[in-house]
């Protein structure tokens, strides 16, 4: 299973521009305002053939006035509650304020692993300044520089020391697992109950903690699949947590664990910025998806304009990516569930479709001679040939051109619903590549 790293610190300690280093992304804002992350980013690092996730969180400001900052104290906490393994950033050119003995005394109760970075450490000579870290109590102190890059190579590989190995379920092989995620109170909890019934004699619960994915195992009117539950486990205690953050680091952990999300949408409410925050999610991790309405039952209105504007909306709030299946049910009443199943299923076999080289060289070839890419500085682009590539996890498709590095996102973006409007790939994610000829 794919670990989870969650960066924590006070405000202003360069903790998202560590974020944009690990994940070679810039998602996360960079800023010299203190309290500029106040939302959660969520990347994938890889590092010697490992992959994990890492979580920026915002500043963490203990005993705050500001509600912002209590805001963002809550959401560190769950973070490190939820994730295998801390780094606590801090400022070597600050020194140890009494913000950072708050928050090191916090993480000293913690049972996770605690890498102590101290940041912004430029040159040879503040890395003597990084010896008063040592009064935090965590060990020795990391020197690195998130904005050059500087010493982040041996903070990787102790975060991978650190890490427990990626533990490999006794799962059968070649079984699809399906995963049900979605914002708190969208029903996700009460479609897994109408998927299990009352027959739980075949229904067998193979693995997992509090923190991990439980794998159910769901074999009956003609399916065969792993559940990947993570609802209705919260504890008690996070009633009065960020239910939000909680529910995103939740579905992390299902994501990841997954072939097909079911990405469970609240019908009373409509698609809000937290259904985005998983749908991104969902992208991110290259996984199929399903889109579920549930609470269809409370909707007075149902007639054939309704549901239009329903899925138009959904689609325009993801596009680019509109090539997925929208499904209006109600697990209370169980409307429409098997459908849900069904569905799901189709999307896991558009998934592992093959399109043979020479059919797809009949089809795409004349449509790429009709519209070829644009030229640029004079120069023509020729794509003579092309393949899908085989033994990957989704439809990946390679594209021989003689000028590849002139195609651009948008001609990529032309290609794939291309392919999409010739062949049933429904719910995946494609892959597009472009390589020399």
């Amino acid at each position: 299973m794919p670990n989870l790293v969650a960066i924590v610190g006070r405000p202003n300690v360069g903790k998202s521009t560590l974020f944009n280093r690990l994940t070679k992304s810039r998602q996360a804002i960079v800023s010299d305002e203190a309290g500029t992350t106040r939302d959660r980013q969520y990347g994938k690092c890889e590092w010697n053939g490992r992959e994990f996730s890492v979580v920026d969180t915002g500043g963490w400001v203990v005993n705050s006035d500001d509600i912002f900052e209590e805001e963002i104290r809550k959401q560190v906490t769950i973070a490190t509650e939820e994730s295998d393994l801390v780094l606590f950033v801090v400022d070597v050119t600050t020194g140890v304020t009494d913000l950072d003995m708050d928050v090191a005394q916090i993480l000293r109760r913690t049972k996770l692993p605690v890498i102590l970075v101290s940041n912004k450490t430029d040159n040879n000579d503040q890395q003597y300044y990084a010896a008063e870290f040592y009064k935090l109590g965590l060990g020795d102190p990391i020197c690195i520089s998130a904005a050059t890059g500087s010493g982040t190579g041996d903070l990787l590989d102790m975060v991978l020391e650190k890490l427990k190995p990626e533990s490999g379920e006794s799962l059968e092989e070649g079984i699809p697992r399906f995963a049900v995620v979605g914002r708190p109170n969208a029903g996700k909890s009460s479609i897994i109950n109408a998927f299990i019934g009352e027959d739980r004699n075949i229904v067998t619960e193979i693995a997992g903690t509090t923190r991990d994915s439980i794998y159910t195992r769901y074999d009956k009117f003609g399916f065969d699949f792993y559940l990947v539950d993570t609802a209705g486990i919260r504890r008690k205690n996070k009633v009065t947590e960020d239910l939000e953050f909680y529910s995103v680091m939740r579905s992390i952990r299902a994501i990841e664990n997954s072939d097909v999300c079911i990405l469970m949408i609240d019908a009373t409410r409509g698609i809000e910025a937290q259904d985005m925050n998983i749908f991104q999610l969902i992208q991110r991790n290259n996984k199929s998806l399903v889109v579920v309405v549930n609470k269809w039952d409370l909707v007075e209105n149902k007639d054939q304009k309704v549901i239009d504007t329903f899925e138009n909306a959904i689609r325009e709030r993801m596009a680019p990516f509109v090539d997925f299946p929208i499904v209006f049910a109600s697990a209370l009443t169980k409307q429409r569930i098997f459908k849900v199943l069904e569905t799901a299923k189709q999307v896991y076999l558009n998934r592992k479709a093959r399109i043979g080289t020479t059919k797809l060289n009949e089809v795409l070839l004349p449509l790429i001679e009709a519209f070829p890419p644009p030229s640029i500085k004079g120069k023509y682009i020729k794509i003579k040939y092309c393949s899908q590539l085989p033994n990957t996890t989704i439809p990946s498709f390679v594209f021989y051109a003689n000028l590849p590095q002139y195609i651009k996102e948008p001609y990529r973006r032309f290609l794939e619903n291309k392919i999409r409007e010739n062949w049933t790939l429904t719910g995946s994610p494609i892959n597009v590549f472009i390589r020399q000829k």
